[in-house]
């Protein structure tokens, strides 16, 4: 029996509950116009139009979402046809991209499975192909229950299959089914756990802890691109201080990088200080993120690597200046290469991160000297650098030297001081 068909003797007879316009928060005046403009013609053709997922959770919490996805029981070639102005992606599974100036809302039919569910059959053989559902066969497939609700354009209503609206208001991350079940189905789920818990701020209800405890060393079953794109996400929305502390509570972490107990687990008679450093870090981060200020994916990597190649790496001061460096250089190599290969991480930001580092102990040295050469100020990776040095001087609580700041296009940091000018002389 096929894993879609195990999921419809056990819901398919639920009736949903269906919260009037009168009782719930969500106004067409707070979602796009884009979106709206897709949900209408959707619906005056006939077919059912939902906004559905994260969209949905934001508006009922008074956030402002970053996108608005649309489903319905239209197939990709009939909503390709309703909007010229779109086109359809994916392979497995197909969905609609309809373009807007400056926007996109993607629109997919209700599925009776997750893209990454994979649906045996009785010689073994698995299917990867689309597989086209109800609106309560697509709210089942996903992740976490605050995530499976839906607006009905039709009613104004809101339809909650899976009890997200209850969640909602206990303010609990759960997963839609057996938690254990799911986790064992898709380990990446975990990790979506963990940043709708740091997003939301809300707690990961008790069953779905337990079962995320028992099953975190089933990451290391997926494939290393997927792991690496869903933990590099967290690490880009702006809550990837609270994710990561979510991450060392529950040992998911360790799972993801299993050499990061070496700093951060009970190996390190310093575990604790290693922690704080490393959280301080992407707090900063998250503030940067926040005010929209991009953190290049090569300081990101040299900021996660950084606290464990202090731990696996002391300074040894009875080498002298050239020994130090090739030492330094060479377990910076080694600390890049143990944490970040297993996940098959770009090379480019890879080798980003290292060279970063590396460049760390002569950016120290310049400043000593009161003069940052020209020769390195003309890097193309030097505003990287800067970043890099003083994010890690922020997190261990020194003073950016001034030289440094002045190194740096104006409002490079946000809690650097104003006052400097936006040009500075070249140094004699």
């Amino acid at each position: 029996m096929t894993a879609g068909h195990e999921k419809k003797e056990w819901y398919e007879g639920i009736t949903p509950t269906v919260i009037p316009r009168a009782e719930h928060p969500i106004s067409r005046k707070r979602i796009d116009e884009e979106a709206l403009k897709v949900l209408y013609r959707l619906h005056h053709h006939g077919f059912m139009a939902y906004l559905v997922g994260g969209s949905v959770r934001d508006l009922l919490l008074g956030k402002t979402p970053k996108d608005f996805d649309v489903a319905t029981n239209a197939h990709p070639h009939e909503v390709n046809g309703l909007f010229r102005n779109s086109r359809i992606i994916g392979r497995r599974f197909r969905l609609v991209q309809v373009f807007f100036k400056g926007k996109i809302v993607e629109v997919s039919t209700f599925r009776s499975r997750s893209e990454f569910e994979e649906v045996e059959q009785e010689d073994g053989t698995i299917v990867r192909t689309d597989s086209f559902g109800t609106p309560a066969e697509d709210a089942f497939r996903r992740d976490i229950t605050i995530n499976g609700l839906f607006y009905n354009i039709a009613d104004f209503s809101i339809i909650d299959y899976v009890g997200g609206i209850e969640d909602l208001s206990r303010r609990v991350i759960r997963t839609i089914g057996d938690a254990e079940e799911r986790f064992t189905q898709d380990p990446v789920r975990m990790i979506r756990v963990i940043r709708h818990a740091a997003r939301t701020g809300f707690a990961i209800d008790g069953p779905t802890y337990q079962a995320l405890l028992r099953h975190r060393e089933e990451l290391k079953k997926c494939s290393p691109s997927r792991v690496r794109d869903e933990f590099l996400r967290d690490l880009k929305e702006g809550v990837a201080g609270p994710s990561l502390n979510l991450m060392l509570q529950t040992g998911l972490l360790f799972s993801i990088f299993p050499d990061f107990p070496r700093a951060y687990g009970d190996r390190n008679p310093s575990k604790e200080e290693a922690r704080r450093f490393l959280l301080s870090l992407f707090g900063f981060v998250d503030q940067l993120l926040k005010l929209g200020k991009p953190v290049p994916d090569s300081v990101l990597l040299g900021l996660l690597v950084a606290p464990f190649l202090q731990a696996i790496a002391p300074e040894h001061p009875y080498l002298g200046e050239k020994e130090q460096a090739i030492y330094r250089s060479e377990m910076i190599r080694f600390a890049v290469h143990q944490a970040l290969t297993p996940y098959s991480f770009p090379r480019g930001p890879k080798e980003g991160a290292a060279q970063l580092l590396m460049v760390q102990a002569s950016l120290i040295k310049a400043l000593r000297h009161g003069v940052i050469p020209r020769r390195m100020r003309m890097k193309r990776y030097f505003q990287d650098a800067v970043l890099l040095h003083a994010l890690l001087a922020q997190a261990r609580g020194e003073v950016v030297p001034r030289l440094l700041r002045r190194a740096a296009p104006p409002d490079f940091l946000p809690w650097w001081p104003k006052d400097f000018p936006r040009r500075h002389r070249p140094h004699r």
